[in-house]
């Protein structure tokens, strides 16, 4: 797995599956009374998207090229277009940042320079289809996360409405669990659950408008946010609708498809997910096998798709 150590002027502070945050490192060698979590105490954080890519909660080998690059600008693309709802960027010329250091040439197209927020442990999920694990759990109890759906439903079938379906986010090394909008209730207080299934539906009904402009189909997303430490408000964070965090399905495909296969062929990493599957027994072994070529090259072809024909409408 390769990480990026040390920019010029920025500590590495955390390693994810894809990415690597930074905090300017004058903060840390001169201040006396730096101590403890590097990410709650600098305003700003650097995060940089790498081209890893992970599965069945495995870091693969090789890495997608320029993957980072396009989920970086497809999340920039998309707080473009969601101006009414507060993010985390942060900008070099808000006097509160003139001291930081230049965001490093080799990274700067993988890069976003944020806020630092104080994050809620919540996936807000949003559902426009049934697939994934929200099928599977539907299958075994008719529902996902305590909420009821209509009976009848098969794998890819659109929902009467998009439903919130949260989730825990579990720490690195486990698996997220669907939970009950009750349950988030219980973690961030009625206000803020609240605002955080509102805002998500909202997004999402917005993106699949300009997703099926561009006749491809949103079946399926989840946001993570964060509280603005200066004004306390609820703030977008992370990637945003991008193909690790969404599932798009081209509209024609979808429509006219003659199997599940084609009808819901995503622009994501299915390919490397179906691949490992059918190629590595995990019972057997430990280590995931490296990915052929011709996988590594049909993923990252999915992946310029989808900027190309959201950012494009190609």
């Amino acid at each position: 797995m390769t990480h990026v150590n040390d920019l010029t002027g920025w500590t590495l502070v955390y390693s994810g599956k894809v990415r690597d945050l930074y905090v300017p490192t004058a903060l840390m060698t001169d201040d006396d009374t730096w101590t403890g979590d590097p990410l709650k105490l600098s305003p700003v954080v650097l995060v940089v998207a790498s081209d890893r890519v992970s599965a069945f909660d495995e870091v693969l080998e090789p890495e997608i090229p320029g993957k980072g690059a396009l989920l970086t600008s497809l999340t920039r693309w998309w707080f473009d277009r969601l101006p009414e709802v507060p993010n985390h960027l942060a900008y070099a010329e808000d006097d509160r940042y003139h001291d930081l250091p230049e965001i490093p040439a080799g990274v700067t197209d993988r890069a976003m320079l944020c806020r630092t927020l104080d994050m809620f442990p919540i996936e807000c999920v949003v559902r426009g289809y049934l697939t994934g694990s929200g099928y599977t759990e539907y299958v075994a109890t008719g529902g996902i996360g305590g909420l009821r759906l209509p009976e009848g439903l098969q794998d890819g079938d659109r929902l009467p409405e998009p439903v919130y379906t949260p989730a825990w986010k579990a720490p690195l090394g486990q698996h997220d669990e669907n939970i009950s909008y009750e349950r988030t209730v219980e973690l961030v207080g009625e206000t803020v659950a609240e605002q955080l299934r509102a805002i998500s539906l909202s997004v999402f009904q917005h993106a699949s408008e300009v997703a099926e402009e561009r006749g491809l189909i949103l079946a399926d997303t989840k946001f993570e946010f964060g509280a603005d430490r200066e004004l306390g408000i609820v703030t977008l964070a992370d990637e945003v609708l991008t193909s690790d965090s969404s599932r798009y399905w081209d509209l024609e495909a979808y429509l006219t498809g003659a199997t599940p296969e084609i009808r819901m062929a995503s622009f994501d990493k299915q390919i490397v997910r179906d691949w490992l599957a059918a190629n590595w027994d995990r019972s057997a072994q430990a280590v995931p096998p490296t990915l052929p070529s011709e996988i590594v090259e049909q993923t990252a072809e999915r992946y310029r798709a989808l900027v190309e024909r959201l950012t494009l409408g190609l």
